[in-house]
């Protein structure tokens, strides 16, 4: 017999609470969102959502992965409506696989930048991105200088023998990156310089990025990768072993003086099979409104993908020093590359 999965099966209960929930009382406005968000500080996104619209909000929680997989298997029986993911990839995914639908909505195509979402078609555009977070690299500031890990291309060159960490090459997170690296220099290239990488390793990949800045500042390795808000977490702690940390390590935004730093996405999309389609819209459109991408940035440490919305969240503004050059090619292409660069970091024989 086959073994459901943990996180499929927490999905199924969810998903039949939200559609018992809705038949409840039909005049109640709702909107049901699958989100692979898990984070405490989006509880007063939502809650201020429903106190600005009067539509409540019934929510599934699992990964990116896991929502997809769910779409999937309950297909025209989802109640799912809005689907919010946290990597650019997972969103191309879920839409070659049609389990999004397309929307016209002249609000998100006026406030989303065209390379934060899914290049639209007659019918409508598939997903947008809401808010946005830096691929950034970490250094010891006591055994690394930093113009020697300005670029991502340098993680790769020999002078970084021995020290470099990451996490694993197929987490979403690098995959994204080297999508984009890919995007860049070309394939040849980039399996070289993910070879490379895999030459520089201080230890074979493992944990998440916060072990990545840890590792660092521990002297485990003194190079590494990680997503810019798990150090603004950091940065913003008043906990003394965050401070520490803080004092030890610098960061980079690499490439400046080219294409300049990876960015990624957290973002949204309809439901294919969505009962609530208009309300979806109005979260979605609520998404891209100053108060939610101030939640993002502040609760956060997420960059607004929302051209012109003030940032006043000291920590950002300290890693970056008010602003950065960020990388303009499409997050949907960087996307579209992931199964040729899981291939080359099969290849170089990155784990």
């Amino acid at each position: 017999m086959l073994k459901k999965s943990p996180i499929l099966a927490t999905l199924a209960v969810a998903a039949t609470l939200i559609a018992s929930a809705g038949g409840v009382n039909a005049q109640e406005q709702v909107v049901n969102l699958y989100s692979a968000r898990h984070y405490q500080t989006d509880e007063a996104l939502y809650s201020n959502f429903t106190k600005t619209t009067g539509i409540k909000i019934n929510r599934v929680d699992a990964d990116d992965a896991g929502i997809l997989a769910r779409l999937k298997a309950e297909g025209a029986a989802s109640p799912a409506d809005v689907i919010l993911l946290v990597d650019a990839a997972r969103l191309v995914k879920g839409d070659s696989e049609g389990l999004f639908k397309p929307i016209k909505s002249p609000l998100l195509e006026k406030a989303i930048p065209a390379q934060l979402r899914a290049q639209a078609t007659p019918e409508g555009t598939t997903w947008f991105g809401f808010s946005t977070r830096a691929r950034v690299i970490v250094y010891d500031k006591l055994k690394v200088n930093k113009a020697d890990v300005d670029t991502y291309e340098e993680l790769a060159d020999p002078k970084n023998k021995g020290l470099l960490c990451t996490r694993s090459g197929s987490h979403p997170y690098n995959l994204s990156l080297f999508g984009a690296v890919t995007e860049h220099l070309g394939a040849a290239k980039a399996e070289e310089w993910l070879k490379g990488m895999v030459a520089n390793m201080a230890r074979p990949p493992k944990g998440g990025d916060t072990d990545q800045i840890k590792g660092v500042a521990s002297g485990e390795c003194a190079i590494a990768i990680t997503n810019s808000y798990y150090l603004a977490r950091i940065l913003r702690s008043s906990a003394p072993e965050d401070k520490a940390i803080a004092d030890k390590v610098g960061v980079v935004f690499p490439n400046q003086q080219s294409w300049g730093t990876h960015v990624n996405i957290a973002g949204a999309a309809v439901a294919r099979n969505a009962k609530n389609s208009a309300n979806a819209v109005k979260f979605m459109e609520y998404l891209a409104s100053p108060e939610a991408q101030n939640y993002f940035a502040n609760g956060n440490n997420e960059w607004p993908a929302v051209a012109g919305v003030k940032l006043s969240n000291a920590a950002l503004q300290a890693m970056s020093g008010g602003s950065f050059k960020s990388e303009t090619i499409p997050s949907s292409t960087v996307g579209a590359n992931q199964v040729k660069v899981q291939q080359m970091l099969d290849r170089v024989g990155y784990k």
